[in-house]
């Protein structure tokens, strides 16, 4: 994102009236994105119980559309904001980016993250297959079905850290919408209990948030690490659009490592 520096305000008299490309200044901006998440559940679940037809094939076809888009788009923001003003430099933490995404896929797919997400997403899959021979659905199952499937989200993980670390919620708002056009089809077919996960959507998604915020920002700003990481979680949330235009199959728990690694890459490499 470019910022204009107009005479007075800038600490560096040398980009004094020029455009830079750098980050934004900080701000003291709540983390506001796991209740969007949440809000968004809720209103699926309202539309869903007010609604008498399932979404149009066209309709979840262009939101699929729009919602890969804004993925990449938001990803890719996050990844240029944060790179530094210089070229050069730029041009370093775009490559330990890079590096720190193939390096964490390699270690997701060592520690079988995939694998471990998939046998918990099966047994969510089974509740609600279950409940779509024999509707309704019962209600404890309709919330642990819907709990996992919106918890073990990679692109909630993903906003959460980046919503901690900087505010940068916009992640968790495209997850909001995604989940609130699942909870259409889950409400009619375990009714409006299922709305319920809500709760513990937005519990579990402050929880990260705030020990990101609290306890992860503070030393990370202190070793200039911040932005090394923002830019980690920017480009592995760009694979994750892969996935919603449904271009191929992605491991994409694998690639979660990489948030963790890209500030250790810049902490001993420089």
């Amino acid at each position: 994102m470019f910022f204009y520096k107009t005479h007075g305000q800038s600490k560096h008299p040398r980009r004094e009236g020029k455009l830079f490309f750098g980050p934004p200044p900080r701000h003291h901006r709540r983390v506001i994105g796991a209740f969007l998440n949440a809000l968004g559940i809720l209103a699926g679940a309202i539309y869903g119980l007010a609604a008498r037809k399932p979404l149009p094939a066209r309709a979840q076809l262009f939101s699929r559309t729009v919602l890969g888009v804004a993925t990449v788009f938001f990803g890719a923001r996050l990844v240029v904001v944060n790179l530094p003003g210089g070229l050069l430099s730029a041009a370093k933490q775009l490559l330990l980016g890079v590096a720190a995404v193939v390096l964490g896929y390699w270690l997701g797919k060592l520690f079988q993250l995939q694998k471990i997400s998939n046998r918990v997403g099966r047994h969510a899959a089974t509740l609600l297959a279950a409940a779509q021979k024999h509707p309704p659905g019962g209600a404890a199952d309709g919330l642990l079905a819907a709990t996992i499937l919106f918890c073990a989200a990679p692109l909630g993980i993903l906003g959460a850290v980046a919503d901690g670390l900087s505010g940068f919620f916009y992640l968790l708002l495209i997850k909001a919408v995604m989940d609130g056009l699942a909870m259409v089809s889950f409400v009619k077919i375990f009714r409006w209990p299922v709305a319920l996960t809500a709760f513990p959507v937005l519990a579990f998604f402050s929880g990260i948030t705030f020990v990101v915020h609290r306890y992860a920002q503070p030393w990370l700003d202190g070793h200039s690490l911040t932005a090394s990481m923002n830019v980690s979680v920017g480009l592995v949330a760009c694979v994750v659009s892969l996935v919603i235009f449904e271009v191929r199959r992605v491991d994409l728990n694998s690639y979660l490592p990489a948030v963790f690694i890209a500030p250790l890459l810049k902490l001993f490499l420089g």
